[in-house]
């Protein structure tokens, strides 16, 4: 097994600039945590919620699972979005899906993944329910639509979620937001809005 002993380096590096830039930088972050963005995206390494957004550390609260699934079963995600609604009091949620994911390649290919393909059975089911519309593309086209349907149907989940519909339908400020990113441009691109 490698050694990852450069992790540690490249951490100190860092550290080491961020004091230099600002001196209160890890002073101010550890005494604040009052997001106003919930971010569910995906595990892919190339798809940073901070980086491609330009946001700071503790301006964003982040959730990321294979394919940003928002699955009315998955406790984890359940919990993420039950902390970020009820405690932090986000004024806003996003589903940011990306073209080259791996979640949506798996799910359209014919091979045994194992456990994953019980994940995967929700991507399925999108293709499912969108199956005339993706009737017209095919090759990266069709990859490509099945994201963005991907990211619509998460927000349609996320909009039905109990603790989510209970803040929709009260007085207090929450918009859902369904986002892509290209890994190619590094451009996000809003694709639909809940708001309440």
């Amino acid at each position: 097994m490698g050694d990852l002993n450069y992790i540690f380096e490249q951490n100190e590096t860092w550290r080491q600039r961020i004091t230099t830039e600002d001196p209160h930088f890890f002073e101010t972050l550890a005494n604040q945590h009052a997001p106003e963005i919930l971010w569910i995206g995906c595990s892919d390494a190339r798809v940073p919620a901070n980086q491609i957004t330009g946001l700071l550390p503790g301006e964003i609260f982040v959730h990321r699972n294979i394919a940003n699934m928002v699955i009315h079963s998955d406790l984890n995600a359940l919990s993420v979005i039950q902390y970020a609604v009820e405690v932090l009091e986000v004024k806003h949620i996003i589903v940011c899906g990306h073209y080259e994911c791996g979640g949506i390649s798996a799910a359209l290919d014919s091979k045994d993944h194992g456990l994953i393909d019980n994940w995967l059975r929700h991507i399925r089911d999108v293709i499912r329910f969108n199956s005339e519309e993706l009737a017209l593309f095919s090759g990266e086209e069709y990859a490509m639509r099945l994201t963005e349907l991907n990211v619509i149907e998460q927000v349609n989940n996320l909009a039905e979620t109990t603790v989510v519909r209970n803040v929709l339908h009260s007085k207090r400020e929450l918009t859902l937001h369904g986002w892509v990113y290209s890994v190619h441009t590094g451009k996000l691109t809003e694709l639909c809005k809940i708001a309440d």
